[in-house]
């Protein structure tokens, strides 16, 4: 189970990560394996829809099982298929880097982290950050 205090430094850290490195204003959604939000934030200066981007790439994983990155490769090879699957989850399926699965260190899902307001590499960088800072293991479908 993902606990508050262990969405809490992910979200914390992720946005200590993002300061430091120069990154854009972010969005970021920390959701448990069922989908549901544990934590949210949106920094000064993000755009309107920063929110749903997050959460879609972060709900997307949960529903498909797999990092966005993987969800990326697949939507060039398999454009079809990622279209009628974000109809399926709902429309919130973001196909781009910065959804990333979070699993113990036995590789059980425990959520998912969603960024977005950089480029999508450096939102996953983010993600992934704060994921190793709370002692779990980053799944960015690489």
């Amino acid at each position: 189970m993902l606990t508050l205090a262990q969405a809490q430094t992910i979200l914390a850290t992720a946005l200590s990560y993002a300061e430091k490195s120069g990154f854009k204003p972010l969005t970021i959604a920390v959701l448990d394996a069922r989908g549901a939000q544990k934590v949210f934030a949106a920094q000064d200066g993000t755009s309107l829809k920063r929110g749903e981007i997050a959460l879609g790439k972060a709900h997307g994983s949960i529903a498909m099982g797999l990092g966005s990155r993987a969800l990326h490769k697949m939507a060039q090879e398999r454009p079809y298929f990622i279209e009628a699957a974000t109809h399926a989850v709902g429309g919130s399926l973001v196909p781009v880097p910065g959804g990333v699965l979070i699993r113990d260190t036995n590789n059980m899902l425990l959520g998912a982290v969603g960024v977005s307001g950089d480029t999508s590499d450096n939102d996953e960088a983010a993600a992934v950050a704060g994921i190793t800072a709370a002692g779990l293991r980053a799944d960015t479908g690489a």
